[in-house]
């Protein structure tokens, strides 16, 4: 049971003329004698809570930075009319900031025998599975002294999928990825590996297109026409280690290793390729394999969703493994990763002629935009020394890329704003080069 403000207010109003007039015990007992009964009255009025019926319905997934609609059904079977105040708790990182107490409570009113339903807007902050905590009903007597109280556990759960701000370069990188495919009236010549066709040479073609047995037969030049290569194999990596925790502005660098890896894989799907994805740090946290093209993108956005950063060291021999297992053929292996030297040096670079020996690696880092801004920093003591560490840091990371250029990795090395395009402009460079 629980009291009500009215009930504090009466009985403080109630306690004024007895202090001033009579301040005696009979004073006191001939005010809150009364707002006891009345109290107990509406208390027994009071629908119970116990005995209410909740269920629930609405959205199961929302992509972070929208919001999701929960409906809370409340059924009253019982003869007392319901006038009650809800408070339905989920987890802080459901709303933004300050938005909680507006969004969770709700007031209703349910007559006996019938139901009404509330909705609980929920904008989350975070990705993940966002879970429905208790449900707590206060109802109140007719009244409003006092109120009876109880909790129902109604589960639900929302799953916050990656918000994909990347998908705005899409259709960019489709148009480039339909010149290279022959389909639009701006044809890119001499590229890929899969003949196509032949057409008459003009001038500014490629000589080593030449086709002069067609020549020969035709007594005019004759090229030969390319088409990048269908149904490849893309293996997608995402490094969940210790370095994905790192915040690059005002998230962790894992978000922006998944936004690169959902564009990548919303270009390969169109472009005919076959596309997985594989987390891993000490084990494997996630794996997609063998999904037809209109299952790509669910599936690597549901996969991602629960993802978070683990702070242990990744085990590069485990991950490795993991990666020859999965792509049994030859494939392209994309690793999003970090730069970092010592993970690189310690862990990846013994394993890479494994790698590269079977397979086209390329890996994707994330860079922080702060170090460039303090490269070049002047003006005062502390801005030079924030220089010479910011140009430091950056000639380590050059460094550490070009050991792996060395090993035949393809790198990209990018803000979080622009790796995802970055990423898919490589996997074009190399899909028209005929390298996949």
């Amino acid at each position: 049971m629980a009291l009500t403000g009215r009930a504090a207010l009466v009985a403080a109003l109630g306690a004024l003329p007895v202090g001033l007039l009579e301040p005696s015990w009979t004073g006191i007992l001939a005010v809150n004698g009364p707002l006891a009964l009345a109290c107990a009255v509406d208390y027994a009025l009071a629908a119970p809570v116990r005995t209410l019926r909740l269920a629930r319905s609405g959205d199961t997934a929302v992509r972070l930075g929208e919001g999701a609609e929960v409906h809370l059904s409340v059924t009253n079977p019982g003869g007392r009319i319901l006038r009650a105040r809800i408070r339905d708790a989920w987890p802080p990182s459901s709303w933004v900031p300050d938005a909680e107490a507006a969004a969770s409570r709700h007031a209703l009113t349910v007559p006996a025998g019938e139901r009404r339903r509330v909705t609980t807007r929920l904008r989350p902050s975070r990705r993940g599975d966002r879970r429905a905590d208790r449900v707590t009903v206060r109802s109140y007597g007719p009244l409003g002294l006092m109120a009876r109280q109880g909790t129902h556990v109604v589960p639900w759960t929302v799953r916050v999928l990656p918000p994909f701000t990347s998908r705005k370069h899409l259709p960019s990188r489709l148009a480039r990825l339909r010149e290279l495919d022959g389909r639009t009236s701006v044809l890119t010549r001499g590229e890929g590996t899969e003949f196509d066709s032949l057409r008459d040479y003009v001038p500014g073609d490629d000589t080593r297109s030449i086709d002069w047995r067609a020549t020969a037969r035709q007594n005019k030049v004759a090229v030969r026409t390319w088409r990048p290569e269908r149904d490849r194999h893309i293996l997608i990596c995402l490094d969940t280690g210790r370095t994905s925790a790192g915040r690059v502005g005002d998230a962790p660098r894992l978000d922006s290793a998944m936004d690169a890896a959902l564009l990548l894989a919303a270009l390969a799907t169109r472009a005919g390729d076959r596309v997985d994805l594989l987390a891993h740090d000490r084990r494997t946290r996630a794996q997609v394999q063998g999904r037809p093209p209109g299952d790509v993108m669910p599936a690597f956005v549901n996969a991602m969703a629960p993802l978070e950063p683990e702070l242990v060291e990744t085990d590069s021999r485990g991950l490795v493994s993991s990666i020859l297992r999965g792509a049994p053929r030859r494939s392209l292996v994309v690793l999003l990763t970090s730069l970092d030297a010592a993970p690189i040096e310690e862990g990846l670079l013994p394993l890479l002629p494994t790698l590269t020996q079977r397979h086209t690696v390329l890996l994707a880092s994330v860079a922080d935009p702060h170090i460039a801004r303090m490269a070049t920093a002047r003006g005062t003591v502390d801005a030079v020394y924030e220089a010479a560490a910011g140009t430091q840091t950056r000639a380590q990371r050059r460094r550490t890329a070009d050991q792996l250029s060395r090993h035949g990795v393809h790198v990209v090395d990018a803000t979080p704003d622009t790796l995802a395009p970055a990423l898919a402009d490589a996997y074009l460079a190399l899909k028209a080069a005929g390298r996949l």
